[in-house]
């Protein structure tokens, strides 16, 4: 794949997979959430791809949703574009192929949310977990299933109050992280463990992710339509308004 907003390596039946826009902390815009789409279609269907790593260009892994893109949409259009990025996420735990996400700074809403729907977790130590779309005044409009089936429902509402960020160790504690990095070493250990994933019998790796689905994703799909029912009427609130306004100004 040439250079663009996600860029392809390959080594030893393992595709790394890389957001690349690192001017604004790798945030998934439309085009950035299709093109992720596609990579991950394509690559279900590839003999020659047996595990699958996800990571973020420097300095973050994803800064979530690009609110300046989201600034400039009204609500429904708002809607139709999280929509599609709840779609993606759970098209991750319906792939035939491990996914493990390495995390390194920043994994912020969205962000955070696409980490936790990949089948394993590599955190760096000082990375930045954070959901702040209650600050900002919503409700994060998809993807929760991913949050509460890592850490229970109870966990996960404290979480998506977004009172505080967390590191990289207490992800791990929590369980949003499966493993931990010193910095900058995260994607190498990540691809290091979807390698030893990759090595294995692939109809029991694709087995083992097909019995664990229905517990993993549960009812996802009607859950991310609900929080984006109350993600619209919480877009309306004038803090809501007031938080996309100031992004869609940014240059």
């Amino acid at each position: 794949m040439s250079p663009g907003i996600l860029t392809e390596d390959r080594a030893q039946g393992v595709a790394t997979l890389t957001l690349n826009r690192p001017e604004r902390r790798n945030a998934l815009g439309a085009a950035g959430t299709a093109a992720l789409a596609a990579a991950f279609e394509r690559l279900a269907g590839d003999p020659g791809c047996r595990a699958v790593v996800l990571a973020g260009a420097p300095p973050a892994f994803c800064a979530g949703s690009d609110l300046k893109e989201l600034g400039g949409m009204d609500v429904p259009a708002m809607c139709a574009h999280e929509a599609e990025a709840a779609r993606l996420a759970r098209r991750i735990g319906m792939l035939p192929l491990p996914v493990v996400a390495a995390v390194e700074g920043h994994a912020l809403g969205g962000g955070m949310i696409l980490a936790l729907a990949c089948d394993v977790v590599v955190s760096a130590r000082s990375a930045r977990w954070h959901l702040p779309e209650v600050p900002n005044g919503w409700l994060p409009p998809w993807g929760l299933q991913a949050l509460m089936a890592r850490v229970g429902p109870v966990r996960a509402r404290l979480l998506t109050w977004g009172i505080a960020p967390l590191d990289g160790a207490e992800a791990l504690r929590l369980g949003l992280a499966d493993a931990l990095a010193e910095d900058g070493q995260a994607l190498a250990e990540a691809a290091a463990l979807a390698a030893r994933l990759a090595a294995l019998p692939a109809h029991a790796v694709r087995s083992t992710k097909r019995y664990f689905e229905p517990f993993v994703l549960a009812d996802a799909e009607r859950q991310d339509a609900e929080a984006c029912r109350v993600f619209a009427a919480d877009a309306e609130s004038p803090a809501s308004q007031a938080t996309l306004a100031r992004f869609a100004r940014k240059a």
